[in-house]
């Protein structure tokens, strides 16, 4: 659901990135140190590298013609809370938007708010909270995951229409649009419901001490041992990453499904000063767009390309999310220290 430039004004990018920054510095402020202890940075840090090695495989929705990957911002805010799952979902975003041209530079801000803001300060303390409130089960974990990624993709469709709306795209009328985007997006969230349940049920077996301190808000205990958990994040997102990336279905993703058949194309071309900047600023930053090389020509792209961009993209994230976590923590104990 990565939107291109295309799809927004100038005006509503501005508003979205507006929107995206104060949430970002709302949760840096809610953050205390206690629950981005030094154990769940290196979490952070893994689990958002897990993220955009998931990100990059598109699942084929049966009979549609189309695809759909997962967001990961219910599973990110699962292991490590809303607001700093809102941290590293944002960090896969940039990397991606930066570094392999997935997404716009001018949509940058409403990605963050439809991908990253909606899931982990909206529906994961209104609904996965609630669910799990009596208590981490594997059926209260799958039922959360299932129920809280399914409203989060809704909204966020609804807000990717909405957008197109205040941006003025006459391509997009709101009712064609709106009516497929979100049976789409539906299908879409119960697989990465399903997906993000089974993530959480696996880490809340191997250690449960990690979603129930998320859960409560409170640290990990400095005697638990988090090393076997992580290790097996880390093999899963390269496996992902690096091999399984080639496997992706070449269908589009729900949203270029959506914007082909009411327009008839999923590439809007849009003008204007604005638009040529941002372009030129990603055509210099991207040193591999749509995850492959620059000179590849083959369809398709070569092994090698999918694969240095799933296990770069992944290091890249992990080492952008837990830096962030890492600067977080520690002036929050400074702070701490000196009251």
């Amino acid at each position: 659901m990565h939107m291109a430039d295309a799809l927004i004004s100038p005006a509503v990018g501005g508003v979205l990135y507006a929107a995206s920054a104060a949430a970002l510095a709302y949760s840096t402020a809610k953050i205390k140190k206690d629950v981005l202890c030094e154990k769940k940075v290196p979490i952070m840090g893994v689990a958002g590298a897990l993220v955009f090695a998931g990100q990059m495989i598109n699942f084929a929705i049966p009979g549609t013609g189309s695809s759909g990957h997962i967001g990961g911002g219910i599973l990110l805010a699962g292991l490590i809370g809303g607001p700093a799952a809102l941290l590293a979902i944002s960090a896969v975003l940039i990397i991606q938007c930066l570094f392999f041209a997935d997404g716009g530079l001018l949509a940058l801000g409403c990605n963050i708010f439809n991908m990253g803001v909606i899931p982990c300060l909206l529906v994961y303390p209104l609904l996965f909270k609630l669910i799990t409130a009596k208590g981490l089960s594997y059926k209260s974990i799958t039922a959360a995951s299932i129920a809280s990624v399914v409203l989060g993709l809704q909204i966020g469709a609804f807000s990717v229409v909405l957008e197109t709306l205040a941006s003025g795209v006459t391509e997009l009328p709101f009712g064609a649009f709106v009516v497929l985007m979100q049976p789409i997006h539906f299908a879409i969230g119960i697989v990465e419901g399903i997906v993000t349940a089974a993530v959480l049920c696996f880490v809340h077996n191997a250690r449960p001490e990690i979603l129930e301190s998320t859960n409560v808000g409170t640290r990990i205990g400095a005697g638990v041992p988090i090393r076997k958990v992580l290790g097996v994040l880390v093999m899963v997102t390269v496996f992902t990453g690096g091999l399984l990336a080639l496997f992706a279905s070449s269908y589009p993703d729900g949203l270029e499904w959506s914007m082909e058949r009411v327009a008839g194309t999923a590439e809007l071309k849009a003008e204007g000063a604005a638009f040529d900047s941002a372009a030129a600023i990603q055509e210099a930053t991207a040193f591999m767009p749509d995850y492959s090389f620059a000179n590849e020509k083959e369809d398709p792209p070569l092994v090698a390309g999918t694969t240095v961009a799933g296990i770069v993209g992944g290091v890249l994230t992990l080492v952008l999310a837990s830096g962030t976590g890492f600067i977080i923590s520690k002036v929050k104990s400074r702070k701490v220290r000196m009251t």
